[in-house]
């Protein structure tokens, strides 16, 4: 039974997203689906060549033993199913959160002093670690991306950067049960040399950043193609 552990994982974590998107009464999520999958394939895509190229040069690998066993370019299919299923259910928390909480955001101010912050402490991090491929990937997308909240300064940070935070709960579980927590042996398994060595749990710290880059990558595509083909800019039916 243990090769369903990684697409049982998949599954699970996007079921309950999945099957709220359908309700009437609240935000009715399924209204929103062309931009909101569309920004997710479009991210995924990248993310996708990026685990590829990694998967190519050993940087990761998959412990076969947890899995269906199909495959493509040596990710498994499970692999695939992760970057839509994942991004779908992480960015529902957001979203859900926008329609619970409406009001509740940083400051411009605030948001704008952290970007900084994260910015600084990325590109730091980045600088120092270019010989770590994966540490250089990660925290050089994520400083990149840090730079462009800068200068654009795009509002949905005030309220994303909060989210991130509950997003971070069930993203930490999810990814342990991977890295090898909660079984025998990790189902993805990484080369150390490549990253800092530093672990959340059974986490590398750069998933963090990887995690957030592509999420938040997302958020970005989904509001652009929200307006863009004139859907509702608020989430609750009631103001629409």
């Amino acid at each position: 039974m243990q090769q369903y552990y990684y697409i049982a994982l998949d599954i699970l974590s996007f079921s309950v997203p999945f099957l709220f998107s359908f309700e009437r009464k609240w935000m009715n999520f399924i209204r929103f689906w062309k931009p909101y999958f569309l920004a997710i394939f479009t991210v995924g895509f990248f993310f996708i060549l990026w685990d590829i190229y990694f998967a190519y040069e050993n940087v990761w690998g998959f412990n076969k033993e947890y899995l269906l066993g199909y495959e493509l370019f040596k990710l498994p299919l499970e692999e695939w199913l992760f970057f839509m299923l994942i991004p779908y259910s992480s960015n529902f928390i957001h979203y859900s959160m926008e329609y619970f909480f409406p009001k509740f955001q940083l400051s411009k101010s605030f948001t704008q002093g952290i970007t900084i912050l994260f910015c600084i402490i990325s590109f730091g991090v980045f600088t120092w670690n270019l010989d770590k491929i994966y540490t250089a990937a990660s925290f050089g997308l994520f400083a990149l991306l840090m730079v462009f909240q800068m200068i654009f300064q795009w509002r949905y940070a005030k309220k994303f950067y909060i989210s991130f935070i509950i997003i971070y709960i069930p993203f930490f579980f999810v990814n342990s049960a991977l890295t090898g927590s909660y079984s025998e042996n990790p189902v993805v398994f990484y080369d150390n040399h490549e990253n800092l060595g530093i672990r959340i749990g059974t986490m590398p710290l750069e998933d963090s950043f990887y995690c957030f880059s592509m999420l938040y990558g997302s958020v970005l595509l989904f509001e652009y193609f929200r307006k863009k083909w004139n859907y509702s800019t608020n989430m609750s039916l009631k103001n629409n």
